[in-house]
C-alpha cells in the first residue's frame, strides 16, 4: 500500500497547479516511480492528463459527494500498488460546496486523508508579500497540513530567492522550488480532440518537456520526503467487490464527443455484472450487436455536431436500440445527442438521434454549474422512488422540448429545486452527471433492468 501521498493545492484557480501537477507526475515517472493521480472535485478533463502521464486511471476525490469512509476507499483502491499518490486540488484551497465551510474543498479532502499539502502561489507580482499570503492560508484553519510551497511565475532565480527567504522566515515551511514566468509552455486546449490526441500519444513530447522543466527547479527529493506519511488503514469490504458474474453487455459511447465518465461508475457497472463494450459514434461505430444496455456519457457533442449529424447509421442504431426497449442512460452530452437536434452558437442546426422530443441550443454563457442532489421522478426505472444520489451539472446548453415531456429528475442545489431531463420507458436522460458511488443501488437497478 502506498504510504507516500501529497496534495498540490492552489491559492485560487489559474495559479498553475494543473501544469505543475502534470510536470511533477512526469518528472516522477522519469524516475520510474509508479504515480497514482487524483483530482479533487467533479472534474473530467484534468484526470485525463493525469492518466496519460502516469499510465494509470486517475480518480476523483470529493468530500461533498462521498462520506469519509467511501473517500478513503476510493483513494486506497486506486493507490494500493503505487509508489506515490499526487492529488491535484480544485479551485482555491478552501473553496468547496459552501462559502461558510470547508465541505467539498481541497482542504477538507487533505484533512480526511491525513495528507500533506504543497501550496502553489502565483508570485509574479510580489516578493515578501508572498509570505503574507502563505501565512494567511496557514492561519485560516489549524487542520490544514501545509508543508511546503512552490512559487510559480517568478521572474528568475533572484526573484525566487526573495520569495523563498520571506516565506521560510515568516512561515517556517520550505519553498521547495519554482517555475519561471518566462518558460514558454502551457497546457493544450482542454476540450477539442483532447482524448484522441492523448490516446495517440501526441502530447508525450509536451509531458516530457514539462517534466524536465519541473525537475530542474523543484526539489523532487524534498517533495517525496514531505509526502512520507503513515499509511491509511484499509477497510474490510468494498462497494466495488464483484457482486455478480458478468452476464449483461452494456455498450458505452467513448470518443472525443463522449468521454466524461467517472472511472468508479464504470467499475461499479462491472462489479454488478456488466461487461462493457465501448464504441465511437463519432467514428461511425454503431451500437454493438447483442447489447443489453446503453450508456452515453457527457462530452462535447456540440463541437462535433456536423460530424455526428452525418453519422446516419449510428443515429439509426441508437434510435432503434431505444425503441426496442434497450435500457439507456444518457448524461449531459449524451442527453443532447439523443434529442432531435443541436443548435450551435453560430445558429446552425444539426440533426441528432431524435429519440427525445425537442432540441438543445448552445448559449454563450453557462446554463448551469454546481453540485446537485438528485431524486428520480415518478416512474424513473433507475433512480427509483426513495433513492437519492449526488452529482453535478456543468453545461452551456439548454433543452427546449417540442411538447410537454416527463422529466427524469428533481435536482436540488444552493439555488433551489428544479425538474430536468427526460424519461420514457427504459430511457433516462438529463444534464446531471451522477456519481454512482453515491448511490450504488442505481447500478444494481440499471443492470437488473438490462438483465430482464
Amino acid at each position: 500500500m502506498a504510504a507516500k501521498r501529497i496534495v498540490i493545492a492552489g491559492t485560487g484557480s489559474g495559479v498553475g497547479k494543473t501544469t505543475i501537477t502534470i510536470g511533477l507526475m512526469a518528472a516522477l515517472r522519469k524516475r520510474n516511480w509508479q504515480v497514482q493521480g487524483f483530482k479533487c472535485g467533479p472534474d473530467y478533463i484534468d484526470p485525463t492528463y493525469h492518466t496519460a502521464v502516469t499510465g494509470r486511471p486517475s480518480r476523483n476525490l470529493d468530500s461533498w459527494m462521498f462520506g469519509k469512509d467511501l473517500l478513503k476507499e476510493i483513494y486506497l483502491r486506486a493507490s494500493e500498488d503505487a509508489d506515490i499518490s499526487v492529488i491535484e486540488g480544485v479551485m482555491g484551497f478552501f473553496d468547496g460546496h459552501s462559502p461558510e465551510s470547508d465541505v467539498g474543498s481541497t482542504a477538507e479532502i487533505s484533512t480526511l486523508l491525513n495528507c500533506p499539502v504543497i501550496l502553489v502561489v502565483d508570485c509574479g507580482s510580489m516578493a515578501r508579500s508572498a509570505a503574507a499570503v502563505v501565512k494567511g492560508f496557514q492561519a485560516f484553519t489549524e487542520k490544514a497540513n501545509i508543508v511546503g510551497v512552490i512559487a510559480n511565475r517568478v521572474g528568475g532565480e533572484g526573484h525566487f530567492h526573495l520569495v523563498k527567504t520571506a516565506i521560510e522566515k515568516e512561515c517556517q515551511i520550505p519553498v521547495i522550488g519554482y517555475v519561471n514566468s518566462e518558460i514558454d509552455i502551457s497546457l493544450p486546449e482542454r476540450h477539442l480532440g483532447l482524448i484522441p490526441s492523448i490516446e495517440r500519444g501526441d502530447l508525450n513530447s509536451f509531458f516530457e518537456k514539462l517534466g524536465e522543466i519541473v525537475a530542474k527547479t523543484i526539489d523532487l527529493n524534498l517533495l517525496t520526503q514531505l509526502a512520507e506519511v503513515p499509511a491509511i488503514t484499509k477497510t474490510d469490504s468494498s462497494i466495488f467487490d464483484i457482486k455478480r458474474e458478468k452476464k449483461v453487455k452494456i455498450a458505452v459511447a467513448k470518443d472525443a464527443a463522449f468521454h466524461f465518465y467517472y472511472q468508479e461508475n464504470l467499475d461499479l457497472l462491472e462489479a454488478f455484472g456488466a461487461k462493457l463494450s465501448f464504441f465511437s459514434p463519432l467514428n461511425g461505430e454503431t451500437v454493438p450487436d447483442n447489447v443489453n444496455g446503453l450508456y452515453i456519457g457527457g462530452g462535447f457533442p456540440e463541437q462535433f455536431a456536423k460530424n455526428l449529424s452525418e453519422q446516419t447509421a449510428v443515429k439509426q442504431s441508437v434510435k432503434m436500440a431505444i425503441a426496442d426497449g434497450i435500457p439507456t442512460l444518457a448524461e449531459c452530452g449524451g442527453f443532447m445527442f439523443l434529442t432531435e437536434a443541436i443548435e450551435t452558437h453560430d445558429g446552425n442546426r444539426f440533426e441528432m438521434v431524435g429519440a427525445i422530443p425537442g432540441k438543445t441550443v448552445m448559449q454563450n454563457r453557462l446554463a448551469a454549474i454546481g453540485y446537485r442532489e438528485i431524486k428520480g421522478m415518478n416512474g424513473n426505472p433507475i433512480l427509483t422512488d426513495g433513492l437519492t444520489a449526488r452529482g453535478h451539472e456543468f453545461h452551456y446548453a439548454v433543452y427546449i422540448p417540442s411538447r410537454d415531456v416527463p422529466y427524469a429528475y428533481e435536482t436540488e442545489s444552493t439555488y433551489g429545486k428544479k425538474h430536468e431531463g427526460y424519461q420514457s420507458r427504459n430511457l433516462v436522460a438529463g444534464f446531471t452527471h451522477i456519481h454512482f458511488a453515491t448511490c450504488p443501488k442505481i447500478v444494481e437497478n440499471f443492470v437488473a433492468l438490462c438483465r430482464t
